[in-house]
């Protein structure tokens, strides 16, 4: 396994492409001690380490982000824990509020405004019958 250089921990905190990564390496790329990332999966209940049957915790790269989020908030821009847990609930909160868009080429959108219109005009011819038909 590659260690990382103090370059590569600051430049690109999160620079090998893996699923999983062990406490000691999360400790290396963020530079926190892991008694502290310990303390952070306590008082952060949104970093979710994946715990098999042995104790190892392997973090998942959102969880490494949400690490290296919390970092910020409380070491660079002064929040306490409290105020960061709150910061990363309303900023949980806004992303599922947003709707998702997905990016489309321009002939896939075309493709997909004909489909809404055949669909719109199917709708629409429905709605005729029903409204021309009379229950008794």
């Amino acid at each position: 396994m590659p260690r990382l250089t103090k370059r590569q921990s600051r430049t690109d905190p999160i620079s090998l492409e893996r699923l999983y990564y062990r406490i000691g390496e999360v400790s290396q790329i963020t530079g926190l001690k892991p008694h502290v990332l310990q303390y952070w999966e306590f008082a952060f209940r949104v970093i979710k380490p994946y715990k098999s049957g042995s104790p190892q915790r392997l973090y998942r790269r959102k969880d490494l982000e949400l690490i290296l989020k919390i970092k910020k908030l409380l070491y660079e821009e002064g929040f306490t824990i409290a105020g960061a847990k709150k910061e990363i609930r309303d900023a949980e909160r806004e992303e599922s509020r947003s709707p998702r868009v997905k990016a489309v080429d321009n002939g896939a959108e075309g493709e997909e405004r004909r489909l809404l219109s055949l669909i719109r005009e199917e709708l629409q011819g429905i709605k005729r019958i029903l409204e021309g038909s009379v229950l008794v």
